[in-house]
Order: structure tokens, then sequence, then C-alpha cells
């Protein structure tokens, strides 16, 4: 919240000493320290502050290769052939984490359990009954 504030006033061309001002009397002792204020009109004031994006931007890293296809028609393979199997065992054939299976079974796939087997969410209402 705080961030928004300095974004806005450092766009109206204010200085760190005079948003830190305005924030003291509005905020009080809960008021950030002058040296943070300073650090976020330098960021916002580097760049265009109508092009300044808060959330947190793409980093480069490990992409997410848990859930690719591969691993999904792996595991729909494993309970079609056996409806009883658990999700440590289908983490133990595939080479993934239980909560990834647990996702790609859930989330993906569909699956719920009903009486110790996986059973496709596609029943209605009338065959539940």
């Amino acid at each position: 919240m705080a961030t928004s504030v300095i974004e806005f006033l450092a766009a109206e061309g204010r200085s760190a000493a005079n948003i830190h001002a305005r924030m003291k009397t509005v905020y009080g002792e809960m008021c950030i320290s002058d040296c943070a204020v300073r650090k976020w009109v330098r960021i916002f004031k580097g760049e265009n502050p109508r092009e300044t994006i808060l959330r947190d931007r793409k980093r480069s890293g490990r992409p997410l290769s848990a859930s690719v296809a591969a691993h999904q028609e792996k595991v729909d393979c494993t309970i079609r052939a056996n409806r009883r199997v658990k999700q440590k065992e289908i983490a133990n054939a595939v080479g993934i984490s239980k909560e990834r299976v647990h996702h790609i079974v859930t989330t993906v796939l569909g699956y719920r359990k009903v009486s110790a087997r996986w059973v496709p969410r596609q029943l209605t209402v009338e065959m539940k009954a």
C-alpha cells in the first residue's frame, strides 16, 4: 500500500523528503523509514512512472516440468491399469512428487476416490444416487 502512495506522489514530481513528511503525518509511527521512501522514489523515477508495475515480473529459473503432458499420460495410464493404485506408488513409478501427482490426478485428469478406487468425475447427480 505504501509503495502505491510513493509511486503516485513520485509521478506527481514530489521529492522523497516531501513524500516521507506527508506519509509521516498520515501514518504516524507506523510509517516506513525515510531511507525506504528514498529507495522506492529512486526506483519509480528511474522508469517511466506510467509503465511501472508493482507486481513480480517473470524470472528466469527452473520451469515447471512435473505437470507436462508426458507425465499426465503416464499417470493416466497407471490409474487405468490399476484403479486401486495409491498416489505414492504413482509418484514413485513416474518419478515426480506426491503433490504433483495429486494435482494431476484431481485437477488435470479430474479423478476422485470412490471406495478406494479412482473414478473419473463424469457421474451425474442421478448416477450418484
